[in-house]
C-alpha cells in the first residue's frame, strides 16, 4: 500500500470494537485473568503483545503502535509519554557505562543535556560531530562506539545529513544508528537509508493538534525491539490513553494536513528570501539550499518548519517584530494546526561546529491559515522593524 492508504487503514481492526472504526480509549492499569494458567501465560514472555498490565499498553497503544510501525517501515513501535522520554530510552537502550556515543552537533537541546549530565553520570562519553560528516564519520569510530545518533535536518539550523552513509560506516563498526525521524514523520523512510531505531516526537504532527505529549520509538529487527521494549519496561515510560488516542485520530488526516505545511512553509520561505532584512532562509526544500541535493535524494517531502537569520539589527527591533505578530503564536513545539515563531537561542550550543550567528535568529512553523494572511503579518513585522533599527 501506498503511504496514505497505509495511515487510513493500518492499526485498525473494527471487527474487534463491535465494528466502530476507531477503538475506543482503554483506562486500564490492573488487567484481570480468568485463571492462575491465563495469569502465569500472560508473564511469560513479556515481548509477546497480550493482556498483562496498564503499563504494558492496551488496544489502544497496539493501534497507534501498529499503524506508526507501518507507516515508518518498521515491524515494532513503542509509545511512551513525551518526545524527549523517546529519546532517553532508545539512547538507554543501546548505551551503559564504558560505552562511547556519536552525537550529531546539531541534536535538539534537551537530548544534548541528557548526554552531558545523565549519561555523563552514567559512565557514557558523547562525541559531538558535524552533521556534514558523510562516511568520514568511520574516523571518530571506536572500539566501544556502540551508537551514533543523527537528526535531520538538524534542529534549529536544519542541516541535511546523508544517513546511509553514516550508516554504512557506523554498521561497519557494529554500531547501531539511532535518527530522530520527527521533521522527516511521513516523508523520510528510515529503515530504508540504513537507520536501527527511528524517533518521533509525535506531540508534533502525529498529534497535529498541539493538545497531548507522545514519543514514539520504531524498529525493524527482533532484536533491536528486545533492546528498546526491555528499556522501556523498566523505565516505565508508558504513554496516557487519552494521549495515545489523540495521536491515532491525529495520525488518520496526517498525510493531507502534512501537504498543505510544506506547500505553505515553501511559499513563506519564498517570501522572506527575497526580503532586504534577511541575511538566509534554512529551509532543505528550498532550491539553493545547501542541503537541498540531499534533500531531494532521500526525502518524498518537507513539513512546515524551517528557519531563518535576519540581518544584523537592535534586539528591540526584534522584539517589536515579534510582539505585534496576531497569527503567529509565540510558543515552543510545533506540528499543530497553528502557525509559531519563536526567536532561537543565541546560546545555541555547538562543539564540533561553529554556529553561524551573524544576525538575530528565527524559527517558523507554517500552520495551516491562509498563506496571504501569514505573508501579511510578516510584512507588518518587518515594518515595526525597520521603523526601530
Amino acid at each position: 500500500m501506498m503511504t496514505d492508504t497505509r495511515i487510513v487503514h493500518s492499526g485498525r481492526d473494527p471487527e474487534a470494537q463491535f465494528g466502530a472504526v476507531n477503538p475506543p480509549v482503554y483506562h486500564a492499569s490492573t488487567i484481570l485473568f480468568p485463571s492462575i494458567a491465563a495469569y502465569n501465560d500472560s508473564r511469560k514472555d513479556r515481548f509477546k503483545r497480550g493482556r498483562s498490565y496498564g503499563r504494558h499498553g492496551t488496544p489502544t497503544h497496539f493501534a497507534l503502535e501498529d499503524a506508526l510501525a507501518a507507516v515508518e517501515g518498521g515491524t515494532r513501535c513503542l509509545l511512551v509519554g513525551s518526545g524527549l522520554m523517546a529519546v532517553t530510552t532508545a539512547l538507554l537502550a543501546y548505551l551503559k557505562a564504558g560505552d562511547h556515543l556519536l552525537m550529531v552537533d546539531t541534536v535538539y537541546g534537551p537530548a544534548r543535556r541528557f548526554c552531558d549530565t545523565m549519561l555523563a553520570g552514567f559512565g557514557v562519553e558523547t562525541t559531538y560531530y558535524d552533521p556534514l560528516i558523510g562516511d568520514n564519520i568511520a574516523g571518530l569510530m571506536r572500539p566501544n562506539t556502540k551508537a551514533v545518533y543523527v537528526e535531520s535536518p538538524g534542529s534549529n539550523t536544519f542541516e541535511v545529513q546523508d544517513v546511509p552513509a553514516i550508516a554504512a560506516a557506523a554498521h561497519a563498526r557494529g554500531a547501531k544508528v539511532l535518527m530522530d525521524n520527527t521533521w522527516g514523520v511521513l516523508n523520510f523512510q528510515p529503515f530504508a537509508h540504513g537507520v536501527d531505531v527511528s524517533i518521533q516526537a509525535a506531540t508534533k504532527y502525529v498529534v497535529g493538534h498541539s493538545d497531548a505529549m507522545l514519543g514514539a520509538i520504531t524498529v525493524n529487527a527482533d532484536a533491536d525491539w528486545v533492546a528498546v521494549k526491555t528499556a522501556g519496561t523498566n523505565l516505565g515510560t508508558n504513554a496516557a490513553p487519552d494521549d495515545v488516542y489523540l495521536g491515532l485520530r491525529g495520525l488518520r488526516t496526517l498525510s493531507v494536513r502534512l501537504r498543505r505545511h510544506m506547500r505553505t512553509g515553501l511559499r513563506l520561505a519564498e517570501w522572506l528570501k527575497g526580503r532586504p532584512e534577511v541575511l538566509k532562509v534554512m529551509h532543505p526544500a528550498l532550491p539553493g539550499d545547501p542541503g537541498h541535493a540531499l534533500w531531494r535524494r532521500d526525502f518524498a517531502g518537507a513539513c512546515g518548519l524551517f528557519g531563518l537569520m535576519l540581518k544584523p539589527c537592535p534586539e528591540e527591533a526584534v522584539t517589536a517584530f515579534i510582539d505585534g505578530l496576531e497569527l503567529y503564536g509565540l510558543g515552543a513545539s510545533w506540528g499543530g494546526f497553528e502557525s509559531l515563531l519563536i526567536p532561537m537561542k543565541s546560546d545555541i550550543k555547538r562543539t564540533a561546529t561553529r554556529l553561524d550567528a551573524r544576525g538575530p535568529g528565527l524559527r517558523i512553523h507554517a500552520g495551516l491559515e491562509d498563506p496571504d494572511d501569514l505573508i501579511a503579518d510578516l510584512e507588518a513585522g518587518f515594518r515595526r522593524l525597520d521603523a526601530r533599527r
